[in-house]
């Protein structure tokens, strides 16, 4: 039960701050924890409106962030089609830094700021544009299609990139028989059952969240919760992927729970996907086990404050670059979706 509400007050007897916004975030949040936050968060919806500036906050962002201070939130596809199209002087994109270099080329003429620099991704990690111009000439004519979770460098190296949400989709635009996808090998494995057709040519990267997920866990939580819903992210290895009732995308989860309405699910993916489906769907019991992601987790309420604060970390990318890479995400926004996801906008 909510503890927020005119006749909660503060030891010193000041009323309780932000009540409206603490309601989203009380099962998540303990209220004694709100006093300590609302600062920030009052400042940063001030400082949005002083600059003209919008946050983007991945799926995978804690309730406080996703609930109370994001203006757009989705996953990468949902997060690269609004940086397309956001109306705004500044955003400030609360995710990793491949999601800023992602606004930032989408949007060459307005502020992107990174709220902490350190947010990186293991999978962005995994390739350079070198091992993509060498996997170009071990492969010559194959079309390279690239996660967006990869640095703008590498989708400057590709054709097309892809999200978890719409890779099926994309490689079927190619009308190939043959594609490197690159560089998550089991996304790449999970696609594969989807386009049967198409010879994927992989690459070992995968997500450190994700890839410690086994079909042990899986049977494991079977046996506890007789009758569960298991839904895993496509970043899973394809045994996990297999063992699970669906698998999806962070949006087509959120899709999936609000639609079919589970009385029990467990999402194999991050922490706080569960927690942000969890506030708008209170009558669903959400059982864990997950992998909390530790670059996500770097984003903080402070940290947005003080980068709007301060215009602090500015991403930028070489022109040239940026243009090749830019064609690379135009092109994978041109093709369209079978499935339609529309991101929340937030108050």
């Amino acid at each position: 039960m909510s503890q927020a509400g005119s006749a909660f007050r503060e030891p010193a007897g000041r009323a309780f701050p932000l009540p409206d916004l603490y309601e989203r975030v009380s099962r998540h949040v303990p209220a004694i924890e709100w006093p300590a936050l609302a600062p920030d968060v009052e400042a940063i919806l001030r400082l949005k409106r002083e600059r003209n500036a919008v946050v983007l906050a991945h799926n995978y962002q804690a309730p406080e962030i996703f609930h109370t201070v994001a203006d757009i939130v989705g996953d990468s596809l949902a997060l690269a089609r609004e940086a397309a199209r956001v109306d705004a002087d500044v955003i400030v994109l609360a995710g990793v830094h491949f999601m800023a270099e992602t606004a930032k080329l989408l949007n060459p003429g307005k502020t992107v700021l990174m709220p902490d620099m350190a947010a990186g991704c293991s999978l962005a990690d995994s390739i350079t544009a070198a091992d993509v111009r060498a996997l170009r000439a071990k492969y010559p004519g194959v079309p390279v299609v690239t996660y967006v979770n990869t640095s703008a460098a590498v989708k400057a190296e590709s054709d097309v990139c892809c999200t978890s949400g719409n890779a099926a989709d994309v490689v079927r635009a190619l009308g190939v028989p043959r594609v490197l996808m690159i560089p998550d090998e089991f996304l790449a494995r999970n696609v594969q059952q989807q386009v049967p057709e198409v010879e994927m040519l992989t690459w070992a990267g995968h997500c450190e969240v994700h890839e410690r997920f086994t079909p042990a866990d899986i049977a494991d939580v079977r046996d506890s919760y007789p009758g569960i819903t298991v839904i895993a992210h496509p970043e899973c290895p394809p045994e996990v992927v297999e063992a699970s009732d669906f698998s999806g995308s962070t949006a087509m989860m959120m899709n999936y729970v609000t639609e079919k309405r589970p009385s029990q699910v467990v999402l194999v993916t991050e922490c706080s996907m569960a927690d942000n489906i969890a506030v708008a769907n209170p009558d669903i019991e959400f059982i864990k086990p997950c992998n909390l992601c530790p670059h996500m987790k770097r984003i903080t309420l402070g940290n947005i404050r003080r980068s709007l604060e301060t215009m602090t970390h500015e991403i930028t990318v070489e022109e040239g670059l940026a243009e090749r890479a830019r064609l690379a995400v135009e092109r994978m926004l041109a093709v369209k979706p079978t499935q339609t996801v529309s991101p929340r906008q937030a108050a």
